[in-house]
């Protein structure tokens, strides 16, 4: 019994590490596997057991491309997406459908959010987040991403 105390104390500390300074999330399943999406509860649970009730949290069904083996219909990840107050998106990697666009929602309401922190916390500018006015290409952000060995399709 010990031992698993030890273990489960372990990955809590790793868990705390990794949601640590976290602002947006996504929560991917496969439109084509009922059992993926079944565990977005459990791990929208773990998430916002460990990051701060403000993170941008984004479902996403992917796999959209096989409308013919689909498991998850639009309107459940829609359902549960309002239920949580989750933006939604369907994609596919394969035909990189939508890829783009749920990363830059994700990016805009993180702006968003980080702007009205901002704003409420009376923050001169001077932090992190983008002055008024200020440009943010989206597009190159996730470029970036992708040049990094992320969200290749």
């Amino acid at each position: 019994m010990a031992h698993l105390v030890k273990h489960q104390s372990k990955y809590r500390a790793i868990t705390n590490a990794y949601y640590r300074g976290a602002v947006g999330a996504l929560l991917v399943y496969n439109v084509t596997c009922r059992q993926t999406f079944d565990n977005v509860e459990r791990w929208l649970r773990e998430l916002r057991d460990h990051t701060d009730p403000s993170i941008v949290v984004m479902l996403v069904g992917n796999k959209s491309d096989l409308r013919h083996l689909v498991a998850v219909p639009t309107d459940d990840g829609s359902a549960f997406a309002e239920k949580e107050a989750l933006y939604f998106m369907e994609t596919s990697a394969l035909e990189a459908k939508n890829v783009d666009n749920a990363f830059a929602e994700v990016l805009t309401q993180i702006y968003r959010m980080m702007s009205k922190k901002a704003v409420e916390t009376g923050d001169d500018g001077s932090g992190s987040v983008p002055g008024k006015g200020e440009t943010i290409n989206v597009k190159d952000d996730v470029s970036a991403l992708k040049r990094m060995g992320c969200c290749s399709s």
